[in-house]
């Protein structure tokens, strides 16, 4: 142990005997822990929230949708063989998407609905995995009608479970004698899905593609787009062009989910930056303290500076004795912060005692992700405002002059 880090530490456990210095001692290094612990608690629940965003935007939706500029794509087949051969795309399904009325005993809801292949639907989306009561295989046809799968939240506001009739209107209708007359078709409902998003759960439906062109008139084998999953949703930009250099000779356009969510995810991450500085306020606040526990030991301690001084040590060795003393007491108290925010937000991630309105929220409980980088981030960041609070007090201690400190000794 070098001799400055012995002098701090000895300057440390003697600090129970100033008992006012002792006390700006114990509130700087719990203003540390407090802000090292707020800040991992809260940076995890927004890359929780982030992730768990994501994966449910992700698990609805498609990483890369390849649509029609106008009407439809006429052979989709063939155009689902071409995205197959591009490095990086795992599963290609078609799509029809359209905006229906869904009538029943309970009330009548506006509902957008999405013609899917149930064959290849697992390729892309989650809906298999999000059921909760029925099953997608009965799409194509149950009690000899064609199928419907709702989302909770629909089904609960009308009333609906599986098994029950539904009608669904579309908007293009024939023209009669007696005016325009709606298209209505009857169904029965097959599933009910819970994807933990209110939007989804309560506006979202699934029929087969056959049944969708059937309900809204489509006179030929069209679709309304593909949509096209990745090994790597990270890849998404560079899959996207790819995929736009394959189908630059078909009339189709190409867009990924960073896209189509640029402006989400980008103030998802402006929150989370502002969190982080404000939060680190906190640890500022407990660095102050550090300023002025060394200040008033630099005052207390001048005549065991200048007795140092005449023995020996120069400027730069009790200017490191104040700083080792200052870091150590950052390093205590971020330890502590460590101690205390990863067990709290484990337990959050556990047991998800904290619940959200779902109505309001986008999803229902309060999610938790630790990321290795952010944690080191935090450390880093803690330590080194600790470290700069010291700079101040260890250079007015070694500007200390020894015939100044002992000339009325």
């Amino acid at each position: 142990m070098n001799f400055e880090f012995l002098i701090a530490l000895r300057y440390i456990f003697a600090l129970r005997k100033q008992s006012f210095i002792a006390v700006i001692s114990l509130f700087a290094v719990c203003g540390v822990a407090l802000g090292v612990a707020a800040l991992i608690v809260v940076i995890g629940v927004m890359n929780g929230f982030t992730k768990d965003l994501r994966d449910k935007i992700l698990g609805v939706n498609a990483h890369v949708i390849v649509s029609a500029f106008t009407g439809g794509i006429h052979d989709h087949q063939a155009l689902a063989e071409i995205c197959r051969q591009v490095p990086g795309v795992t599963g290609v399904t078609p799509f029809v998407y359209s905006e229906v009325m869904l009538s029943a005993s309970g009330g009548v809801k506006g509902v957008v609905l999405r013609g899917i292949e149930p064959s290849t639907a697992d390729q892309v989306l989650s809906l298999t995995k999000d059921m909760v009561s029925g099953s997608v295989k009965n799409l194509e046809e149950m009690d000899g009608m064609p199928g419907v799968v709702i989302g909770a939240e629909m089904a609960k506001r009308l009333g609906l479970g599986v098994g029950a009739t539904v009608n669904l209107l579309s908007p293009t209708g024939t023209q009669s004698a007696v005016g325009f007359t709606p298209k209505v078709s009857v169904f029965k409902v097959a599933g009910i899905f819970r994807t933990g998003m209110y939007e989804y759960d309560a506006t979202l439906g699934y029929v087969t593609v056959g049944a969708a062109r059937n309900l809204l008139g489509f006179k030929q084998d069209i679709v309304s787009g593909l949509e096209v999953r990745l090994a790597d949703v990270y890849k998404a930009d560079e899959v996207s062009e790819a995929l736009r250099a394959k189908l630059h000779d078909f009339p189709v356009y190409v867009r990924n989910w960073q896209e189509m969510n640029a402006n989400l995810f980008a103030a998802l991450e402006l929150e989370k930056t502002a969190m982080f500085i404000i939060l680190a306020m906190i640890v500022l606040v407990g660095s102050f303290s550090i300023v002025t526990m060394l200040v008033m030991l630099v005052m207390q301690k001048t005549k065991d500076i200048a007795v140092l001084m005449s023995l020996g040590a120069d400027e730069g060795m009790i200017r490191r004795i104040f700083m080792y003393q200052g870091s150590f007491i950052g390093a205590v108290g971020t330890a502590l912060g460590y101690g205390i925010g990863i067990p709290v937000a484990l337990l959050l991630k556990k047991y998800q005692f904290i619940k959200l309105p779902s109505d309001v929220y986008p999803v229902d409980y309060l999610p938790v992700r630790l990321e290795l980088l952010d944690m080191t981030l935090i450390g880093v960041a803690a330590l080194a405002l600790c470290f700069l609070s010291t700079l101040y007090p260890a250079r007015r201690a070694a500007a200390l002059k020894p015939s100044d400190a002992l000339r009325y000794e």
